[in-house]
C-alpha cells in the first residue's frame, strides 16, 4: 500500500498553468525531497496535497484513500501533517498553547509533558514564542506537526534562514524521527537533501523532469544543467 499516490495532477491559475500531469507515489517510511528552481511549482503541489489548494485535474490518494477534495482539516485528522516555507506560529502564545491549539484539531493522545522533554523544549514551554530564535521557532513548527501524530508530513524548507549550526540541528531532529512518518521535503539546500532523502522527484516547469535515488538525480545531467549548476560541474 502506498502512503501517497499522486495522479497526473495538473494546476491552473486562469491561464496559467503551474502544474502539469505530475504523478508519482511514495511508500510507507519513505523520505522523498521535492526539489527544483524557483517557480517549478513545489510549494503549489505542497498546497494541493495538504487541502489549501483544490487540483485543476488529477487526483490524491493517501494510503489508497481519495482525498483530492477533502478539506486541509480532515486531511490533518486523517494523518497529514504540514510546516510552511514562512513560519506560521502564534508569536504572541506560549510554546505550550501552540501546540495545545494544534491538539484541538487531531485525535492525537499525545503526552504533552513527555513529548516536549524528548525534544528538549520543556523547561521553554511558558516562554512565549515570539521570544525564541528563529532555529527555535522553525524547530516548534514542527514540533506542531509531530505533535498531532501524522503518518505522513509535508516540510516547506525547513531549514529555509538558517544559520549552518541551526541546520544541522534541525537536520538531525528530521533524521531521528520514527519510520513509520513518511516524509515529502521541498529543499533547496542539497546537503540537507543528501542528507535526508532516500529519493528525490525534480520538478522543472511544472512537470516532472526526473525522479530516482540521490545517486540517480545527482549523476543525471538534466538536473546539472537546470538546477544544480552545468552538467560539466561536479555536484
Amino acid at each position: 500500500m502506498k502512503a501517497l499516490e499522486v495522479r497526473s495532477l495538473t494546476k491552473y491559475y486562469g491561464e496559467f498553468q503551474v502544474l502539469k500531469n505530475v504523478s508519482f507515489s511514495v511508500e510507507p517510511g519513505e523520505r522523498r525531497a521535492i526539489i527544483g528552481p524557483n517557480g517549478a511549482g513545489k510549494t503549489t503541489l505542497f498546497n494541493i496535497i495538504s487541502g489549501t489548494l483544490k487540483p485543476t485535474l488529477g487526483k490524491i490518494f493517501f494510503f489508497h484513500r481519495d482525498v483530492t477534495y477533502m478539506s486541509a482539516y480532515r486531511r490533518s485528522r486523517l494523518g497529514i501533517g504540514r510546516t510552511f516555507q514562512i513560519t506560521n506560529l502564534f508569536f504572541n502564545l506560549s510554546l505550550m498553547d501552540n501546540i495545545n491549539l494544534a491538539l484541538q484539531i487531531s485525535n492525537s493522545s499525545l503526552n504533552l509533558e513527555e513529548f516536549l522533554r524528548s525534544w528538549g523544549f520543556w523547561e521553554k514551554r511558558r516562554t512565549r514564542v515570539g521570544n525564541l530564535s528563529y532555529g527555535e521557532q522553525r524547530q516548534v513548527e514542527l514540533l506542531l506537526a509531530l505533535a498531532q501524530s501524522p503518518k505522513l508530513i509535508l516540510l516547506d524548507e525547513p531549514t529555509a534562514g538558517m544559520s549552518p549550526v541551526e541546520t544541522e540541528a534541525i537536520t538531525r531532529i528530521i533524521t531521528e524521527l520514527p519510520r513509520d512518518i513518511t516524509i515529502l521535503i521541498i529543499e533547496h539546500d542539497m546537503e540537507v537533501v543528501f542528507t535526508l532523502a532516500d529519493s528525490i522527484t525534480v520538478l522543472h516547469y511544472g512537470q516532472i523532469l526526473c525522479e530516482g535515488t540521490k545517486e540517480q538525480v545527482k549523476s543525471d545531467p538534466r538536473v546539472k544543467e537546470v538546477y544544480l549548476g552545468t552538467a560539466g560541474e561536479e555536484v
